[in-house]
């Protein structure tokens, strides 16, 4: 098995294809580790959520990580994203990149498990539903290969 680092190009295509991942957040030296959908466009990783552990941990400490892995036949490859959490209320100023996530997460069967409840259009204020971007700082990535032994 070879075993080797995914270029720039080679990690957004992990992105690319896959919409679940591993959130890493901390706050006041206590770590959190969560399962996200998530999809990526325009140096984002765009996701939601229901109010709760992780959101509180981001609000405090913005620095955040996401593990992407996938597995074939031929082996393995992994992505670990660095970057900062960015909440996208429902608020004046926001609307357009709410609506952007809205529409790419969308896109993607049951793109809101395991956030919890679906949301539904008109959003309202009274709807407990976030939605968040992770701004990527940086990203590296492995793969391993047993056919290129």
């Amino acid at each position: 098995m070879i075993i080797r680092s995914l270029t720039e190009e080679e990690c957004v295509a992990v992105l690319d294809r896959n919409r679940l991942g591993r959130l890493a957040c901390a706050r006041d030296g206590e770590p959190y580790l969560a399962t996200i959908h998530y999809v990526h466009a325009q140096g984002s990783l765009y996701a939601f959520s229901l109010p709760g552990r992780k959101i509180d941990f981001m609000r405090a400490n913005p620095r955040v990580s996401m593990l992407i892995e996938e597995k074939d036949e031929k082996g393995w490859r992994s992505v670990v994203v660095n970057g900062r959490f960015e909440e996208l209320p429902n608020e004046i100023g926001h609307k357009k990149q709410r609506e952007q996530a809205w529409q790419l997460l969308s896109q993607h069967e049951n793109w809101w498990l395991p956030g919890g409840l679906k949301p539904v259009l008109p959003v309202t204020t009274k709807q407990p539903h976030l939605f968040f971007r992770i701004a990527v700082e940086e990203m590296s990535g492995r793969l391993a290969d047993r056919e290129a032994e």
